[in-house]
């Protein structure tokens, strides 16, 4: 018997942690090389999955200090809204980045409220929009965003400067509700060529790599939200491989071309910093921001 009380108290101990895990908010950094040699580095902040309402005062306070570490950008992959009254409570965290140049795409969850289901549910491969989920209010949102002149990818190119260096940029929309649909080719590259997507699916990365995308950015897969010690994500809510559920990884390869344009790329699956109202926990796996440092590739 004291065996069964032994294993329901290291449950219940892991269910704290995970509840207080969910707060413990962490700013990651990595070093990207996808710049030509002698360019100037390039700060960008990635942010995604902050599932915000109005009530998380302390995400709040942690997204507004964001702005202390100085990014040259912002890039924002989406799922930024809990429910139908967070817009408020998103621009009042994000008021010091809207300063900043940025860009933007949607996720599910900036379309639809988030909906009660048992989390096995994941286990059964990707999700979908619950057919009785709000809808919540995007325009509002995206209409913010486009104010402060942030760049909307949803489906669409652009370009942005960032320490007198010109980025191109290639986003879609939300590919997890089928969204997504590549622009057509053209427009202005940039020293660096980035792809923006919420859910890293595995059509998107090839449709970029075609595109001769540098950097890809995306979230939505939490990290895996609960990670196991030595095993790592389970899920990834999307038919990405569980090993890249969260941080900087080669595709469809360990690294890309050394001379960057060919057919593969970098890729930055951010573990984002919510979770669903409706399981707010995470274990081995802390809320994130990441500041990525574009840098010259080496010579050679």
């Amino acid at each position: 018997m004291w065996w069964f009380v032994l294993a329901g108290l290291v449950a219940v101990a892991c269910g704290c942690w995970a509840w207080i895990e969910a707060r413990l908010f962490v700013v990651r950094r990595r070093q990207v090389p996808v710049l030509p040699p002698g360019s100037d580095a390039i700060r960008v902040l990635h942010l995604t999955d902050l599932h915000l309402v109005p009530r998380q005062r302390r995400k709040i306070r942690w997204v507004r200090g964001l702005a202390r570490h100085h990014p040259d950008l912002v890039v924002v992959t989406g799922d930024n809204l809990g429910g139908v009254q967070a817009v408020p409570a998103l621009l009042s965290a994000l008021s010091l980045l809207l300063k900043l140049p940025g860009a933007f795409v949607n996720g599910s969850n900036d379309y639809f409220g988030p909906s009660r289901q048992s989390p096995f549910v994941y286990f059964r491969g990707p999700t979908s929009a619950h057919p009785r989920s709000k809808a919540l209010p995007t325009g509002v949102m995206v209409q913010a965003f486009e104010d402060s002149g942030w760049l909307n990818l949803n489906n669409r190119r652009g370009v942005m400067e960032a320490r007198g260096q010109v980025l191109s940029f290639i986003g879609v929309d939300d590919p997890h509700i089928g969204r997504d649909s590549m622009p057509h080719a053209g427009g202005e590259r940039g020293i660096a060529h980035i792809g923006v997507a919420h859910a890293p699916y595995v059509r998107v990365l090839a449709a970029f790599c075609d595109d001769g995308v540098d950097l890809a950015l995306a979230g939505h897969t939490h990290g895996g939200q609960v990670r196991i010690p030595g095993v790592g994500a389970l899920v990834t809510n999307c038919d990405l491989d569980r090993r890249r559920a969260r941080g900087l990884s080669g595709w469809p390869g360990p690294r890309p071309d050394a001379a960057g344009g060919g057919k593969s790329l970098w890729l930055h699956v951010s573990a984002g910093a919510g979770t669903s109202p409706f399981a707010p926990i995470r274990f081995a796996c802390r809320p994130e921001a990441t500041i990525l440092e574009l840098v010259p590739r080496r010579e050679g």
